[in-house]
């Protein structure tokens, strides 16, 4: 059963670690995401590991078309749709496409940048860890909140919170950064290279819609 008093470790830590590609893409990913340590890429590799095994698990069934097989997959499709991981559509298969900045994504710091209320990831994990940050009328202080689908549009900034004033500082930056883009897009000329037009559309879509937060 293991000590009372030690919890058990709940992620799996990489099997070798002088491994350079996998450094090199977790160095990558933890700066893309403004994340602490590598130990929150390693917890979402091994959610996704569990996610993974479980749709393979169910794939190797004879079938899956009626009785608990079926049950149990159709509690799994809901529960990672309900997570934000996939479509309402969804089948098995699209599980096993699924990739560790697909759990990421669902991080509270991330929804909160997604969303627009920050203009940084590292920006957003700093609002919420200095209690800017609620969903609904819930103050919420853990940028690795797993944010449901029914909760994304119900992120916002606390009332208290200096940020409900278009006038703030982070405000107009979120504002001008999306002008910007904007701008980019209309000024992109219709004779450049594929390419070209192709980063300067990633980058409009890169930067955050402005939205109030402010009570509902």
């Amino acid at each position: 059963m293991g000590e009372p008093k030690f919890s058990r470790p709940k992620f799996d830590t990489p099997s070798h670690p002088w491994k350079a590609a996998r450094i090199e893409e977790e160095h990558a990913i933890k700066a893309q995401h403004g994340l602490k340590n590598m130990r929150e890429i390693w917890k979402a590799k091994s959610q996704l590991r569990r996610h993974r095994r479980q749709a393979m698990r169910l794939i190797g069934m004879v079938d899956t078309s009626e009785g608990h097989g079926k049950r149990e997959m159709e509690d799994l499709l809901r529960s990672l749709h309900n997570k934000g991981l996939i479509q309402s559509d969804a089948t098995l298969d699209d599980i096993l496409s699924l990739g560790t900045e697909d759990i990421l994504n669902r991080r509270l710091q991330a929804q909160v940048y997604y969303k627009g209320l920050a203009t940084t990831m590292k920006q957003a994990r700093q609002l919420v860890n200095h209690g800017l940050i609620c969903i609904g009328e819930q103050k919420v202080t853990i940028p690795s909140y797993p944010v449901s689908r029914d909760e994304e549009e119900h992120i916002k900034y606390h009332p208290s919170s200096g940020l409900n004033n278009p006038e703030h500082a982070i405000r107009k930056a979120i504002e001008g950064r999306r002008e910007k883009a904007e701008y980019a897009v209309e000024e992109v000329d219709p004779e450049a290279t594929p390419e070209f037009a192709a980063e300067v559309k990633a980058a409009a879509e890169a930067a955050p819609t402005v939205e109030t937060g402010g009570d509902e």
